[in-house]
């Protein structure tokens, strides 16, 4: 396969829907974070392959089975085809923590297996997440790290927040998925300025 020059790796919940502490079990409960799916669809339409890494515990408690799951994605996807946007694939960790397993955030195992999926340069990739785990996930795999105030980011105190900085070289903070989208599709522009020609 071909590699993909433009991957951002998203979390779901908190990032694109807003999170609920008993699981999204049904399409309904599926709510967008304001501006979230316009945000994802400037990054389409910018070039960008955007994929999801979920840690799904809720399949391994029972709460959730994978039909319902996949029917939640489904609506998930409509929602963002009615704004022009869309997701490459949705890898996730159904596992509990009790599982310790290799896939659930923090550890890198779905970064990995997105990283082989589509022969992406990790270091290039940015994750997008609302979490602690899902920065230290970023950094266990190589990922940029990029961390959103939407969902349970909003949570955290200075304290807390300068801890993980100090934890998680080069993390960015942003105020919630359009904040990102706005700061990457800024950095993909020329410096204002800078002479195309570089004759000076």
């Amino acid at each position: 396969m071909t590699p993909i020059p433009k991957l951002v790796i998203l979390g779901r919940d908190g990032v694109l829907n807003q999170y609920r502490e008993d699981h999204v079990k049904e399409p309904s409960e599926w709510v967008p974070v304001p501006g979230a799916l316009e945000a994802l669809a400037r990054l389409n339409h910018a070039g960008w392959h955007v994929v999801i890494a979920t840690n799904q515990a809720g399949i391994g408690r029972g709460m959730i089975d994978m039909t319902s799951l996949n029917a939640v994605h489904a609506h998930m996807m409509k929602l963002l085809a009615q704004q022009g946007g869309r997701i490459d694939a949705v890898f996730l960790c159904p596992h509990t923590p009790e599982d310790h397993c290799d896939c659930r955030k923090p550890l890198p195992g779905l970064m990995l297996d997105i990283g082989r999926r589509y022969g992406a340069d990790l270091t290039q990739v940015p994750l997008v997440g609302d979490t602690a785990r899902d920065m230290l996930a970023a950094r266990a795999a190589g990922c940029q790290p990029h961390l959103l105030r939407s969902g349970r980011g909003a949570s955290l105190d200075d304290a807390q927040l300068q801890q993980l900085l100090a934890q998680v070289p080069g993390l960015q903070v942003h105020a919630d998925l359009s904040a990102f989208a706005d700061y990457l599709l800024q950095r993909e522009q020329p410096e204002a300025g800078a002479d195309p020609e570089g004759s000076r």
